[in-house]
């Protein structure tokens, strides 16, 4: 398995406005990007029909894997304040 971290390329733009009651980032284990987005669209606060799954357009959300390399720091943090 591997690790991947998601996140919304814009999060100031639909469908995460309002930013209210979503998600805004995933670090989830799987095999393939493609079941990474998946598992991500099945947890996501963010409107989703069968017309759109932001967490499977790659025009709306970043899905990288991540590895061991790379300098130290933070991988994701998700805060937002009302």
């Amino acid at each position: 398995m591997k690790l991947w971290i998601l996140k919304p390329i814009d999060p100031d733009n639909a469908p995460w406005d309002p930013w209210y009651d979503k998600a805004f980032g995933f670090v989830v284990r799987a095999e393939t990007e493609a079941d990474a987005r998946s598992l991500a669209g099945e947890q996501a606060g963010t409107k989703k029909s069968k017309d759109l799954d932001p967490w499977a357009d790659h025009g709306l959300s970043t899905c990288e894997e991540l590895t061991a390399e790379g300098e130290a720091g933070v991988v994701i943090q998700d805060f937002y304040a009302a």
